[in-house]
């Protein structure tokens, strides 16, 4: 899983191809940090098909509401730099976002 910044969203989300999911945590977060494990065997699973990337916003918050990130866990899918589609909170479960995976590889 990638790890991304402010300084590298642009050229690892906006500016890429395909599809690129984004799991926007925080260190304050235990239900972020209890979701990336099964967010991680995803990656395992399709990672092949989309490119798997997380933010930390506890150093992005402009970013985070810039992308319109209004509660954690937010897993957002971006397409050639478009978000797509986007699960929060009780939403970010790994069946779901398994689920929005699907839809799209």
């Amino acid at each position: 899983m990638i790890s991304i910044d402010k300084d590298t969203f642009d050229a690892e989300v906006l500016q890429a191809e395909g599809y690129v999911l984004v799991d926007f945590w925080s260190d304050g977060c235990e239900p972020c940090k209890a979701l990336m494990p099964d967010v991680e065997a995803l990656e395992a699973q399709y990672g092949s098909s989309i490119k798997f990337t997380k933010l930390n916003t506890t150093q992005a918050r402009r970013l985070a509401i810039k992308e319109k990130v209004l509660g954690l866990p937010t897993i957002s899918i971006y397409k050639d730099g478009a978000k797509i589609d986007e699960l929060t909170k009780e939403d970010a479960n790994k069946a779901n976002i398994e689920g929005m995976i699907k839809k799209y590889v």
